[in-house]
């Protein structure tokens, strides 16, 4: 897969706009597009699943988005060392505890 731009070094612009870049792919709900972003082998966490590999990664997207009709993550800008930026995400979910229908975020890595 070739990288696809902003590339390191970041500024703090371009760290943003790869954030950016993150949250879009995520919320077109598009289980292709999301395991595009990271590489064959990489091993995810989702609280009891670890989906390894872009096929696994595609079949546990799919499962989460059936079950969580309105999840629309907002990343932003956590960290920027100039190589890997960092998010943080709040994941958007109608009639939770919260007032404003947000949970806590995770600091996240964007690669490259």
């Amino acid at each position: 897969m070739d990288a696809k731009p902003p590339l390191p070094p970041y500024t703090l612009e371009s760290a943003a706009q790869k954030v950016r870049l993150a949250e879009d792919a995520w919320n077109s709900r598009d289980p292709d597009r999301v395991a595009l972003v990271y590489t064959e082998d990489r091993p995810w966490r989702n609280r009891a699943e670890f989906p390894v590999g872009r096929e696994q990664v595609r079949q546990f997207l799919q499962r989460k988005w059936a079950r969580e009709l309105d999840y629309r993550p907002v990343k932003e800008i956590w960290a920027c060392g100039g190589v890997l930026p960092a998010s943080t995400t709040c994941p958007s979910r109608p009639g939770s505890a919260s007032s404003t229908g947000r949970s806590g975020g995770v600091p996240t890595i964007i690669p490259a």
